[in-house]
C-alpha cells in the first residue's frame, strides 16, 4: 500500500497528490512516469511524476479526473492508500545544452513537463514555458512553470487569463518576432502536440512529444502503447514516452486511443451512480489490508523476523 500524505486541488477537476514510495523517489528522472492501480480488479493507468523527494521518500503525482479510474483517485485524501504503484517507467528526458528550449502544456500536462523545464534550465538553457488551458480554472501550477523557465506565457482559449489563443500561436509570433529556438517539447492533448510538429517539422527545430498512449503493463509486453514512428512500432511505455514529433503518426496514435471509448463512457456512467458505495468499499478494502499487514509485522516480529512487509 502506498500512504497518500497530502492531497489538494490544483485546477478544475485536477489534483495533486504526495505519495510515501521511497524507492521510486529515489530513482526517479525527468520525463518518467509510474503505472499504478487503486483496487484490487481496477485499472492500472500511467501517471508522470511531477516531482520526487527522495529525503522525504515521497513522490508527487497530478491526477485530471476524466474517465472512472482517475475519477475514484480524485476522490482520495490525505490518510488513503493507493494499492500499487510501479515506477520509475520509461526513458527520462535527454537534457542537453541547446539553447534556447520551448516548453509548450496544456493543462494538466504542464504538471508533466515541469520537471523536464527545471532540467533544461539546471543545464543553462534559455527555457521560454508556454502554458495553456481552456480557461483561468485550469491554469495551473503557474508560480512553478515561471520558476522553472526565464520566459513564461500563459495561454487560454477564451482569453479569461493571461492571451487568448492557443499556445501554437504564441510559439508562432515569436518565431514571427526572430526568436531563436533550438528545441521544443510540447505535452498535452494530441491535436496540440500535432499541430507543434507540423509548426517546427518545416524549420528543422529538434522537437519531442510525450505521448500518452493506452497502457496496461508498463514493460512493453501487452503493446497497448504501440505508437507508429514512420513505418516503424515503438511501444511508449518502455521507448518513450518522448519520442521525435516529426517521426510520430499521430493519427494513428488518436484512432489508438479512441478505441475503447464507449467503453469509458459506460464505466463512468456506472461510477456517477454509485460513487459513494465505490469510495466506501475501497476505504474498506484498504483498512482490511493495513490490518492484515499489521498482523503480519506483528508475527514476524514476535518470531524475530525483520522483513518489509
Amino acid at each position: 500500500m502506498f500512504k497518500i500524505v497530502e492531497a489538494r486541488n490544483a485546477g478544475l477537476n485536477i489534483r495533486q497528490f504526495v505519495i510515501e514510495a521511497p524507492r521510486i523517489a529515489r530513482k526517479q528522472r525527468p520525463g518518467q512516469f509510474v503505472i499504478l492501480r487503486v483496487k484490487e480488479n481496477g485499472e492500472r493507468i500511467p501517471l508522470t511524476i511531477k516531482s520526487a523527494d527522495p529525503a522525504a521518500g515521497t513522490i508527487t503525482i497530478v491526477v485530471q479526473g476524466i474517465g472512472k479510474t482517475t475519477s475514484l483517485l480524485n476522490c482520495l485524501e490525505a490518510g488513503d492508500a493507493i494499492l500499487d504503484i510501479v515506477g520509475p517507467l520509461g526513458h527520462p528526458s535527454e537534457i542537453e545544452k541547446y539553447g534556447t528550449a520551448a516548453i509548450l502544456a496544456g493543462s494538466v500536462g504542464t504538471a508533466m513537463a515541469l520537471p523536464t523545464a527545471r532540467a533544461l534550465k539546471e543545464a543553462d538553457n534559455h527555457v521560454i514555458f508556454i502554458e495553456g488551458a481552456r480557461n483561468r480554472e485550469m491554469v495551473i501550477f503557474e508560480d512553478e512553470v515561471r520558476a522553472a523557465s526565464h520566459e513564461a506565457y500563459m495561454m487560454t482559449d477564451d482569453g479569461s487569463y493571461g492571451e487568448q489563443g492557443l499556445v501554437t500561436k504564441k510559439l508562432e509570433e515569436l518565431l514571427a518576432a526572430g526568436q531563436k529556438v533550438d528545441f521544443v517539447l510540447a505535452v498535452g492533448p494530441v491535436p496540440m502536440m500535432r499541430a507543434v510538429a507540423r509548426m517546427t517539422a518545416p524549420l528543422g527545430i529538434k522537437t519531442m512529444v510525450s505521448l500518452n498512449s493506452i497502457m496496461v503493463d508498463g514493460t512493453g509486453m501487452c503493446g497497448g502503447c504501440r505508437v507508429l514512428l514512420g513505418n516503424e512500432s515503438k511501444f511508449a511505455c518502455v521507448d518513450g514516452p518522448e519520442f521525435d514529433a516529426a517521426k510520430v503518426n499521430f493519427e494513428v496514435l488518436m484512432q489508438r486511443n479512441a478505441m475503447y471509448r464507449e467503453q469509458e463512457c459506460q464505466s463512468m456512467k456506472a461510477f456517477n451512480e454509485h460513487r459513494e458505495e465505490e469510495l466506501a468499499q475501497l476505504r474498506a478494502s484498504v483498512e482490511s489490508r493495513e490490518k492484515e499487514a499489521a498482523a503480519l509485522r506483528a508475527r514476524l516480529a514476535a518470531q524475530g523476523e525483520t522483513h518489509h512487509v
